[in-house]
């Protein structure tokens, strides 16, 4: 059995939940490739030292570049900040290297063209981190879609609310500065994601987005908020159904509110992301007195579960849907074969962002440009 020395780029939340995952995934998996902690790099030697000494690595680098360049480490986990994405992954490209990159893509759009560019004229395996629509129940969901058990699909509404920025008191920080840091730069590339996966392209849409605290407090007075706080989108999808999708860091009370529900001539399907481990499925068949939306709790049966639990209703978490993305980073590394989502599967997202602020900037209806 084969092993992999795996380098991390970032230590932070994402940089741990990623060590923990590659840490796991083998022996959770029973994956043909078993990942080593060879090396991690963060924003000083000294970061990284602390971070080799708790999440197990055998070395810190003193920077990215030494990690990139390092033979030991065979493949390049970046989750660090989005702006230092696309050099980290053109580097390691060149270096004919597999990246796993966080979301969203890069900085800019230009950022994830040039991503996708340096990617596939590597040959080497790419893949952005998407982990929500990973849950053994929206993969479930992609299945039930599939075989087309709701009929034909008129609609789809998604949301992805939390409340974190809610309070007007709660001080300025580098959340609050530059696009690529507002609600549509850091939440949005999720549910977009999960709607490009469940419902395919998107033909038009229009959007409005809107900062709701135009200032915060800083350390000498009042702070600019200088990107969004929340935005709506209605869509028009090339399979003819409409859809909308809302996304806030204002609202109050929502937690990890990514949810959806879709809507077809058979049937319906609705999902929470703060009740992870339930699909609602709705199947308009039999007596009319005896239909109704049918509580499906995940269990064995339901895709990457087996591996986590043997008992039906026990439940995955936050952390085991890592696992399963290092899982499939692995496998796809062993197999030489590309697996979704690819860097090309991040720049839609990145697109479908785009045209969002060019719809809210002109107030008119656009079409979405193809990737």
């Amino acid at each position: 059995m084969a092993d992999i020395g795996i380098g991390i780029v970032g230590g932070g939340y994402m940089g741990k939940a990623h060590a923990v995952a590659y840490s796991a995934a083998g022996a959770v998996f029973e994956t043909a490739l078993r990942p080593r902690l060879e090396m991690v790099a963060a924003g000083s030697l000294a970061s990284a030292e602390r971070y080799r000494d708790a999440f197990g690595f055998r070395r810190a680098a003193k920077d990215w570049q030494e990690l990139v360049a390092d033979p030991k480490v065979q493949a390049v986990v970046i989750a660090s900040p989005q702006a230092t994405h696309r050099a980290i992954a053109e580097a390691a490209f060149a270096a004919g290297k597999p990246v796993f990159c966080e979301k969203p893509l890069g900085a800019s759009l230009a950022d994830g063209k040039a991503m996708v560019a340096a990617a596939e004229a590597s040959g080497q395996i790419n893949m952005i981190g998407f982990n929500y629509v990973r849950t053994p129940a929206t993969q479930f969901v992609r299945k039930l879609l599939a075989e087309g058990a709701i009929g034909q699909v008129t609609w789809f509404r998604g949301e992805h609310t939390e409340d974190f920025f809610a309070d007007p008191a709660i001080p300025a920080t580098w959340r609050t500065q530059g696009r690529a840091n507002g609600c549509m730069g850091d939440l949005a590339p999720h549910p977009i994601n999960c709607m490009l996966a469940l419902m395919g392209p998107v033909a038009e849409l229009s959007a409005r987005i809107e900062t709701v605290h135009a200032t915060r407090p800083g350390p000498n007075g009042p702070v600019a908020v200088t990107n969004d706080d929340h935005a709506q989108i209605m869509l028009r999808f090339e399979g003819g159904a409409m859809g909308h999708l809302y996304i806030s860091r204002t609202a109050t009370g929502k937690k990890m509110g990514y949810a959806y529900e879709i809507h077809g001539t058979k049937g319906s399907i609705r999902f929470d992301q703060e009740d992870q481990n339930v699909v609602w499925l709705y199947r308009a068949e039999g007596p009319e007195a005896t239909r109704g939306f049918t509580r499906i709790l995940t269990g064995p049966a339901h895709p990457d579960y087996l591996a986590f639990c043997q008992g039906p209703g026990h439940g995955t978490g936050y952390q085991d849907q890592i696992i399963i993305e290092a899982k499939d980073f692995l496998t796809a590394i062993a197999s030489g074969r590309q697996l979704w989502p690819t860097f090309r599967d991040g720049l839609a997202v990145s697109q479908l962002i785009e045209t969002a602020h060019k719809s809210s900037e002109s107030g008119r209806w656009c079409a979405v440009p193809k990737t």
